[in-house]
């Protein structure tokens, strides 16, 4: 089982109430949900991201090993320059999912919450003889994310990942709470969800499963380089790019804004024409509450589910927008 990173100090924030799985060990929500929705929106605050796993990878062939490993092109990745990527199996499922950067003597990745011991056995067992190490950093880096439009001030002591979505700051968690006392408010993981979603962004571990493939998610081109050489899970990338379609796709969920509870993570999904009784096409992977549109939700459904076909996630009703191309 996963070792479970430090819990935050920041729980200890007036108005605090603990996330659940798998954002255990840092605050849901301070208070009021949708003002730190508004409030993340407008460009203010940090958001508390101090349980998600930090790894480094140091020494001279770190990038051009890292290359040989991951779906994104990293052999010449400029210092600052924040990407994402994946690691595959052999035949082409989501393992890993790593946001890094480089700051020219060190890679530095975030990983979702517990992932990071997995995600080191399996470069440790890549390393072989090339001039790499390896280290897990969680106990003693913390990541907080400003969001896109902020103008705090950055701490010299923190490494920066900074992207269209707000910049990710590698601090030292002995810093956390000054942190917190200098860039407030602070904001809970369920704000930063809520416009995760909105944005149609995938999560490893809710959008995905153990056999989805990137093509299905929208992560070719962000996250997996179709111009690189090879590495594990290739030839089924490829395959699907070339000559045929991914079998299922992310779909964007208006929910029915009268339901009073919000469709967990695995709710089947089926077409509304059929009723509870109908044939599952798909399932949840993440639903929120957001402070302009109302419940909305993310979905993984068969390729072949009518774009314009009215659904049901559970007993809710639900309208789909496009985010992967049947």
């Amino acid at each position: 089982m996963p070792r479970p990173s430090p819990a935050s100090p920041l729980l200890s924030l007036p108005g605090a109430v603990p996330a659940e799985a798998p954002d255990e060990g840092v605050a849901a929500h301070y208070g009021d949900l949708f003002r730190e929705q508004r409030a993340l929106a407008d460009g203010a605050g940090f958001v508390d991201l101090s349980h998600r796993g930090v790894v480094t990878v140091t020494g001279p062939e770190r990038l051009s090993w890292l290359h040989l490993l991951l779906t994104q092109h990293v052999s010449d990745l400029p210092p600052g320059h924040a990407t994402e990527a994946l690691v595959l199996s052999a035949h082409g499922h989501i393992e890993h999912a790593v946001s890094l950067v480089d700051d020219g003597e060190t890679t530095w990745m975030h990983t979702e919450p517990g992932d990071q011991e997995a995600l080191i056995a399996y470069l440790e067992s890549m390393k072989f003889f090339y001039r790499v190490e390896v280290a897990d950093r969680t106990d003693e880096i913390a990541i907080v994310q400003l969001p896109a439009g902020s103008i705090a001030e950055v701490p010299e002591s923190a490494v920066v990942r900074e992207t269209a979505h707000g910049r990710d700051l590698f601090l030292p968690r002995a810093d956390l709470e000054s942190f917190a006392a200098d860039h407030s408010p602070a904001i809970g993981v369920l704000a930063l969800e809520a416009l995760r979603v909105e944005a149609h962004r995938p999560r490893l571990g809710l959008e995905t499963d153990h056999r989805t493939i990137p093509h299905e998610l929208g992560w070719i081109g962000t996250a997996v380089h179709l111009e690189k050489g090879c590495y594990r899970g290739q030839e089924t990338v490829a395959r699907v790019h070339n000559l045929g379609k991914p079998p299922r796709r992310l779909v964007f969920l208006h929910l029915d804004g009268s339901e009073v509870h919000l469709p967990p993570h695995g709710t089947p999904v089926r077409l509304a024409s059929e009723g509870e009784e109908g044939r599952q096409l798909g399932f949840i992977t993440t639903s929120a509450r957001h402070h302009e549109l109302g419940p909305i939700a993310l979905a993984l459904v068969k390729r072949n589910v009518p774009v314009d076909a009215p659904l049901m996630a559970g007993t809710t009703a639900a309208a789909q927008e496009i985010v992967v191309e049947p």
